[in-house]
């Protein structure tokens, strides 16, 4: 149990925010299958304030996904404070700064990542957030810049400072972004000295890892970002590799279904949003090659359905699926198709 302010978080991993990954649908899948709360896409401040609708709608959810942590992100602090004020009008029952992003477009301008190197400022926007909003408010960060600029425990000591109720550490540098391998030393040295809940993420596999590194590094709860994609099992004692496939075929189904009906439109929208996620639920299973490229071209739902509902495939050839060399940003499946 993790009490984060006044809210209280049972579990021991979660699935960590990943945009266009982590919307309402797949938090909902997640959600059922284990993960201790939902964290929403990162949401752009500035877009908040100036009321742009496709920002506010990235802050839709069920109550089943609760606790729900709203992460924003943004360079000037009065447009922060301002932007937490209208996301807070949402009832999320925490506010997330996101201080991770690696991402040139947004680390660049002084956002995400970028805060790393203004961390008085990250902290004045802690404050002020907390202030306006009456909510806990929690930060994602990263190492540091670079290693030459490793500067996460005086990073999580103004930020404790500034009133933040939890932090989790992606244990990577922003110029490292998803290469190379996390530090959970690193980590497990940030939790030693923290006095608020600390979440550990970068490079966890498996549900048994997760509660590995938990008890070895001695953080509150682990996130879990690439390899949860297509693969909500990853959350509770079931590998994905012992699940039969029609039992991965009907939650394949299920999700589609989801992203249909919170999608809706006239055309393949939703359908084409859940190709990334269609392409990593049949990793490494033996899909047939042929079938899948038909899959990921079809524009009708029915055809899609009625193929997908026609393979068959052998059990024990299920593998664990794996990640390699994918092009990420911010957590984000970029270029999956």
């Amino acid at each position: 149990m993790v009490k984060v302010g006044n809210v209280i978080i049972e579990g021991d991993v979660a699935l960590s925010p990943m945009a266009g990954i982590s919307d309402s649908p797949y938090r909902q899948i997640t959600k059922r299958f284990g993960s201790a709360f939902s964290y929403t896409e990162f949401v752009s401040t500035e877009q908040l304030k100036l009321g742009n609708a496709k920002s506010l709608d990235m802050f839709r959810f069920v109550e089943i996904e609760r606790p729900i942590v709203f992460q924003i992100f943004g360079s000037d602090l009065e447009t922060v404070v301002q932007a937490s004020e209208i996301a807070a009008e949402r009832k999320p029952d925490i506010i997330d700064l996101n201080m991770g992003c690696s991402v040139s477009k947004v680390s660049h301008n002084g956002s995400g990542a970028g805060l790393l190197k203004n961390i008085r400022l990250a902290g004045k926007m802690i404050e002020g957030i907390k202030k306006k909003t009456n909510l806990p408010v929690t930060a994602k960060i990263r190492l540091g810049w670079d290693s030459h600029s490793l500067n996460y425990l005086e990073t999580v000591k103004v930020l404790e400072d500034s009133g933040v109720s939890a932090i989790s550490v992606h244990g990577r540098t922003k110029v490292m972004a998803y290469t190379g391998f996390a530090d959970w030393n690193a980590i497990g040295e940030i939790k030693a000295k923290a006095n608020v809940p600390i979440y550990g993420n970068g490079d966890v596999q498996t549900y048994k890892e997760a509660l590995e590194k938990k008890k070895q590094y001695g953080v509150d709860l682990v996130l879990i970002g690439r390899k949860a994609i297509g693969n909500p099992w990853i959350f509770g004692n079931t590998p994905k590799q012992m699940v039969p496939w029609f039992q991965i075929r009907s939650l394949i189904l299920e999700h589609l279904d989801m992203m249909l009906d919170f999608y809706p439109s006239t055309d393949d929208y939703a359908l084409i949003l859940f190709r990334k996620h269609f392409i990593k639920y049949i990793e490494n299973l033996g899909f047939p090659e042929d079938i899948k490229r038909n899959l990921l071209s079809v524009s009708s739902v029915n055809e899609f359905k009625e193929k997908l509902e026609s393979v068959q495939m052998d059990s024990n050839i299920l593998e664990t699926s794996e990640i390699n060399n994918e092009s990420i940003n911010c957590e984000t499946f970029v270029s999956l198709v």
